[in-house]
């Protein structure tokens, strides 16, 4: 669309373009803007284009098919920046959560009765290599 539109703002200025003919010395018949002495100028009519049905038919199919596209395109960059969101959201609790396993401390859950399990270390060690894990593999770049 933007191109026709183009266009149509250019054919004026090409309409209004002075074209000279003019025969060169081996005998060939040249057409320019700047001629040599001698050139006979030539009035060149902009010829005009009138759809019918079938062209505007397919000019109206072709911009829904860009405007689907269109759309197609920005759901996917939104869906994109989603799950960057998502992703950039775990990666910070991830670097949250080891960070607190690096300060120490005693770490527990709590069982269905309310009472604390606490953690050996072994299974803090064990958090922190699955979580400095997905820091490596979920969080680069």
């Amino acid at each position: 669309m933007r191109l026709f539109l183009w266009i149509a703002l250019a054919l004026p200025l090409v309409a209004s373009a002075q074209i000279y003919r003019w025969t060169d010395e081996q005998g060939r018949v040249q057409f320019g803007q700047n001629p040599p002495a001698g050139a006979e100028r030539v009035e060149v009519k902009p010829q005009v284009m009138e759809r019918d049905d079938a062209a505007h038919e397919r000019l109206q199919r072709t911009e829904r098919l860009f405007e689907a596209r269109r759309q197609e395109q920005q759901a996917a960059g939104e869906k994109a920046q989603k799950v960057r969101a998502e992703r950039d959201e775990r990666c910070q609790r991830f670097r949250r959560e080891l960070a607190q396993l690096a300060d120490g401390g005693r770490f527990f859950s709590t069982d269905e009765r309310g009472e604390r399990q606490y953690y050996s270390e072994t299974q803090v060690e064990s958090a922190r290599q699955y979580l400095a894990g997905r820091i490596s593999r979920d969080c680069s770049g």
